[in-house]
């Protein structure tokens, strides 16, 4: 009979451990876009009261032959609008003395313009109404004296009617008739010992030939002017005779040129 001897046993440091797998990495999270910092609810102050104030312009024009300084500030009112300005203009000397001076403020519907000097304003005022008519007005505050106007433009802006009338009222309105080659004017006229009258005048102007004639009647008289341009080669000859005499002509240039 044969004996079984048994196997040697293998070390338990020597037999590899069967641990289980390690857990697999939970997937990566989504990345969140960064969101835009919050815009402020209330703007800098700083920056609000730069923009609000007002911009201001100052020229001065000097004048050599007076030798007088013309000066010039402007001041834009609602600058982020362009509503108004307000303009003051003034002259000085080498004495430092001013004089002339005249304060302006003008906006997109009124005008006013004051001399303080005369201790004078002129008002004037213009606006749309509607898409057709247009209104304006001027009053001169010392004189107690102004006028009233209303324009009606037709289809073609070419074309409009103008009606106007001073104020105080003293008559019938004038009217105006403007078109392409001119105007007419209808209004009335009271001369002493003659009862009122109606009196036409009017501008009529086109091209004819090379040139414009235009003819004018006002007060029962008629003027007619023709206007155009021509070269005269007669008078440029005489000036460039003239020109070279004073400046002698170049050396006149000796050389072979080649042409192939």
């Amino acid at each position: 009979m044969m004996d079984l001897e048994p196997s040697p046993q293998t070390p338990n440091n020597l037999i590899p451990s069967l641990s289980p797998p390690p857990p697999s990495l939970p997937p990566p999270l989504p990345v969140e876009p960064l969101s835009p910092s919050p815009t402020p609810t209330e703007p800098n102050r700083f920056l609000s009261l730069q923009s609000k104030r007002p911009s201001l312009r100052v020229t001065s024009e000097f004048d050599s032959d007076s030798r007088l300084l013309f000066h010039k500030v402007s001041c834009k009112l609602f600058d982020n609008d362009n509503l108004a300005k307000l303009k003051l203009s003034f002259i000085s000397n080498s004495k430092r003395e001013i004089s002339d001076p005249q304060l302006a403020f003008t906006s997109k519907y009124l005008s006013i313009h004051y001399d303080p000097e005369e201790q004078n304003a002129l008002i004037k005022s213009s606006f749309d109404v509607g898409s057709v008519l247009h209104f304006k007005a001027a009053h001169d505050v010392k004189a107690q004296q102004g006028d009233v106007a209303m324009i009606a433009n037709l289809a073609d802006p070419s074309y409009a009617v103008e009606v106007s009338s001073p104020v105080p009222y003293v008559g019938l309105p004038k009217a105006t008739i403007r078109f392409p080659m001119g105007e007419v004017m209808l209004e009335e006229r009271e001369e002493e010992e003659v009862p009122r009258t109606f009196s036409i005048n009017g501008i009529l102007k086109g091209p004819i030939l090379n040139g414009v004639c235009a003819a004018h009647y006002m007060d029962e008289e008629l003027k007619l002017r023709y206007s155009y341009k021509v070269v005269f080669y007669a008078v440029l000859c005489l000036f460039l005779c003239f020109f070279y005499s004073l400046i002698p002509p170049p050396p006149p240039l000796h050389g072979i040129f080649l042409f192939e």
